[in-house]
């Protein structure tokens, strides 16, 4: 038990630590030729939400101030004046009673130099600062920066042919400061986290509603309120058991927090791959046949009982193990639930964070009972009497779980290029699952666990009868020509272009689009028109979902037909290989090599390199001599988009009625 605690511990302060001691600021480096022998080097800083960074122009008294030299030893060059800082803003100081200028969220610091030495192709910088939370640590790091765009080489050897192909990748942006201000804004994140919270809380919701949960919420309530020494210890044992509910649930979200500090691209590698998809697939049909009563799913037993003899200790430790209990018997309904919530988050943006979100929503939809009725104890009366429509509604969910697990297999076919499960035969098999459904609930189809059913209730027909609607909306998804856009599972199935049926483009809606940026890129300057650089994926939700709701939209349709030359880059195209010579290893910041060999490879790191991004949708509009023309957008809304499109023609027609 101790051994357990110290680790719990250990993990809790290590998470707080990855997440501000350790990288409370990053910091990105760029360059901008001005002549011959001057240049500018950008650094490019955000910072930990809640920490800033302290100017260079404090007053000496106050928080020490941001220096950038010239590393010692170093001949060849040297700066030319102070750095020029942007994005300041003042801070009242309580410490030293004056007002100081901080950086927070974002800092952008452009130091120029002078050759002295014309033959140097690269300089050796000390950027120092000072961050500050509730407590303030020195940032002092050595840069190593390139003047001629080719990598840096240090400790790792990566061949001439690398250092070229990685220097190809390189585009020469011009505005590229539009790019550290993405139409992204926290609202609109926050609204996503808040999405797969309220997920998550929904599915706690059905976990409560199973045979595993349902029964233990009395038992449980009963126990702490009646073998407490007074109602009101009674009370707080019971809330307490649901924080350390909550508290497990979020727990097991954390090392996936560890493997995205580790490597930025790592969770959406894990979620474009082929292999893990049809991993992901085979569990949840495992599930599923769980939930439909054939065999069940527990944890080792010896668990279990280990947790619940440490439950009897008493106090805090008592509790939280108690809560461990629940967890651990519970398994074979939260598991399936659980296992659902992994697979979908770690197929969307944000991975690790919007994991812990859901969990965070799980966990507390089945701590609530627990607080609640143990606050109000005659609330136990009106609770249903456990019986037969619990296993209903473990029978319902085996449902659910088997149509999801075909969206997994259907991102491991789209990424490899099978071309088995078109768009057609995934809403087919959806037609047969839900067909099941509606039959099971109207009592003609019976699984083992199931009651004699002598009368059809109102809720087993009402919801049927929704199945039965929801059956009819999807079926003409079959058809060439369905009746209806099915925009309500925007995401779920194939694109609509990856049809049984021919079609006119490859590409969404029919559009001409362009899956080589040199290609498009010729194409554009041939007609002078402007791109729309779309950052995709074969396995990206969110990418379906900005397609078939936002681009389908007619007046942006007519833009993106005519008056952009639209370029799609798929960053999961992993099953489709480079040629050999086009090949090559690069090398990431964090000193890492990279393998790149497949089309997703290369279009993944282009992305990184060019536009410090590793999310889809990502999109940038830019003109043929490779000018940002507005900030870069991602997944939003119709009126949102539009607005983006046109002021990004505007801001073209603009420059070339310029420089004609």
């Amino acid at each position: 038990m101790k051994k357990f605690i110290t680790l719990f511990l250990f993990l809790s302060a290590l998470y707080v630590q990855a997440q501000t001691e350790n990288e409370p600021i990053k910091i990105k480096t760029a360059v901008k030729k001005i002549s011959d022998t001057e240049y500018d080097i950008i650094f490019n800083a955000s910072l930990y939400k809640g920490w800033y960074l302290y100017s260079q122009y404090n007053p000496e008294d106050a928080s020490l101030p941001l220096e950038i030299t010239i590393q010692e030893e170093e001949t060849g060059y040297k700066l030319v004046g102070k750095a020029v800082e942007k994005d300041t803003f003042k801070k009242y100081s309580e410490t030293w009673g004056l007002e100081e200028i901080v950086f927070k969220e974002k800092a952008i610091i452009t130091q120029r130099i002078q050759l002295t030495n014309k033959k140097i192709t690269s300089v050796k910088l000390n950027f120092f600062g000072q961050v500050c939370e509730t407590a303030c640590i020195n940032f002092d790091e050595n840069f190593t920066i390139s003047l001629t765009g080719k990598v840096i080489i240090e400790d790792i050897t990566i061949d001439e042919k690398s250092k070229t192909l990685t220097q190809n990748l390189q585009l020469d942006l011009k505005n590229t400061s539009l790019l550290d201000n993405s139409n992204t804004t926290d609202s609109e994140s926050s609204n996503g986290l808040f999405n797969i919270f309220f997920l998550g809380f929904v599915g706690g919701l059905l976990a409560l509603l199973t045979p595993c949960v349902f029964p233990m919420i009395p038992l449980t309530v009963s126990f702490f309120t009646k073998q407490s020494q007074n109602k009101s210890k009674g009370i707080f044992n019971a809330i307490l058991y649901g924080f350390f509910i909550v508290l497990i649930y979020i727990l097991l979200s954390l090392p996936f927090h560890f493997l995205d500090n580790l490597d930025p691209e790592i969770l959406n590698t894990i979620s474009t791959n082929i292999w893990l998809n049809i991993f992901f697939f085979a569990v949840l049909v495992f599930f599923a046949f769980s939930f439909f009563g054939f065999y069940e799913i527990t944890l080792p037993s010896s668990w279990g009982n280990k947790m619940d003899s440490a439950s009897s200790v008493g106090g805090l430790i008592g509790v939280f193990f108690m809560a461990l209990t629940l967890a651990i018997v519970s398994f074979s309904c939260t598991g399936p639930i659980l296992g659902s919530l992994l697979a979908g988050s770690l197929t969307s943006d944000g991975g690790a964070t919007q994991l812990t979100a859901g969990m965070t929503g799980f966990g507390l939809a089945l701590a609530l009972p627990f607080a609640l009725f143990a606050l109000f104890p005659s609330w136990l009366t009106s609770l249903p009497k456990s019986g037969g429509w619990l296993n209903t509604t473990k029978v319902v969910l085996g449902f659910l779980e088997l149509a999801l697990a075909f969206k997994f297999l259907s991102n491991a076919d789209l990424v490899a290029h099978w071309d088995f499960l078109k768009r057609e035969v995934f809403i087919g098999i959806w037609v047969i699952i839900f067909i099941g459904l509606a039959l099971y609930l109207f009592g003609k189809l019976k699984f083992p666990h199931d009651s004699p059913i002598k009368k059809l209730s109102f809720s087993r027909i009402s919801f049927g009868t929704l199945v039965i609607a929801f059956v009819i909306y999807i079926a003409p998804g079959v058809l060439k020509n369905p009746t209806w856009n099915l925009s309500l599972l925007s995401g779920f199935p194939p694109p609509q272009f990856y049809s049984l049926y021919e079609q006119e483009s490859d590409c969404p809606l029919g559009l001409d689009c362009y899956k080589d940026f040199e290609e498009g890129l010729a194409k554009a300057k041939e007609v002078n028109k402007p791109i729309l650089l779309d950052f995709t994926g074969w396995a990206c939700v969110n990418c379906r979902k900005m397609e078939e709701n936002v681009w389908s939209e007619p007046d942006i349709y007519q833009l993106l037909k005519e008056d952009y030359i639209l370029i799609s880059l798929y960053v999961d195209d992993n099953k489709k290989q480079l040629p050999t010579e086009q090949q090559f290893d690069f090398l990431k910041q964090n000193g890492k090599v990279k393998k790149i060999r497949s089309v997703g490879d290369k279009w993944s790191t282009f992305q990184v390199i060019n536009f410090k991004n590793a999310s889809q949708p990502y999109y940038v509009l830019l003109s043929p001599d490779l000018e940002i023309l507005n900030n870069a957008q991602q997944y939003t809304d119709r009126d949102t988009y539009y607005d983006w499109l046109q002021e990004g023609l505007l801001v073209f027609n603009k420059d070339s009625l310029v420089s004609d």
